[in-house]
């Protein structure tokens, strides 16, 4: 991490998991557990559409703010289950994250809709956590930093230089992602180095600097603080760990260093 240069965001991604009542609950476990945490980095609470009302409630003026997990990259229209940019933030939800491995592997989601995605969420106030990375596969073949840095690209198209200073990066291998398995503190560090500099390759470096850059691949109450002693690792996209406040608290205190 490098606060100096960038925000240091701790991001709680709940899937399809718990209940809007039990929002409430979460919130008075988590809070005393993480007083002062906005000294030292910025708390989201990522969660299903139908608890964001709960979620935004149950936090208020905490100081902790709450995402949704998706986006459409339509503004309106006959789209049948999908949610707006505006419908997100008239709803006081203030990030988003887009194109998570899950949406990608699942729901057809790609590079392509990742980018109208992002550029949808721009045209409002949402925070974007645009999600990178690689199978297994393309791991094995070698081809990690070629395949990030093409994602990368593809979502950053057409992004001002202006526009960049809002968006988050999540490197997030998919082969870690709900497994268990985790990159070692080294290896996620020289792939999240690697996105700024592809990204510093686009905008500059001094605008690369500023871009906080997460790593997602089952980031835990164990191994957070070797993950952010990284320098550009400037966070995490936390899964399962995030649905416990005593585990979430310790990768938000993980991050006072």
């Amino acid at each position: 991490m490098n606060r100096d240069l960038r925000k240091t965001v701790i991001a709680g991604n709940w899937k399809m998991n718990s209940l809007p009542s039990e929002t409430g609950a979460f919130a008075d476990a988590l809070l005393p557990l993480i007083p002062g945490f906005e000294k030292w980095c910025e708390v989201v609470i990522c969660a299903p559409f139908v608890m964001l009302p709960s979620a935004v409630l149950a936090f208020g003026d905490t100081g902790v703010k709450v995402g949704a997990q998706n986006v459409s990259q339509h503004a309106q229209g006959a789209y049948t289950g999908e949610v707006s940019a505006a419908q997100l933030c008239d709803s006081h939800t203030q990030y988003v994250i887009i194109g998570h491995s899950e949406r990608r592997e699942y729901y057809g989601e790609t590079d392509k809709t990742v980018n109208e995605k992002t550029l949808a969420a721009l045209k409002t106030s949402l925070i974007p956590i645009v999600c990178v990375g690689e199978t297994l596969e393309q791991r094995e073949n070698g081809v990690t930093f070629d395949l990030v840095a093409m994602q990368t690209k593809i979502a950053l198209k057409g992004v001002s230089k202006e526009e960049l200073s809002r968006i988050v990066i999540a490197y997030e291998p998919v082969w870690a992602i709900g497994t268990g398995k985790t990159a070692t503190p080294e290896d996620a560090g020289e792939v999240c180095k690697a996105i700024r500099e592809v990204i510093s390759g686009l905008y500059g470096k001094a605008s690369a600097d500023g871009v906080s850059i997460l790593y997602g691949g089952s980031m835990n109450d164990k191994n957070a603080r070797d993950l952010l002693a990284q320098p550009d690792i400037d966070g995490g996209l936390i899964g399962g760990a995030s649905l416990k406040p005593e585990a979430f608290a310790v990768i938000v205190n993980a991050a006072n260093q």
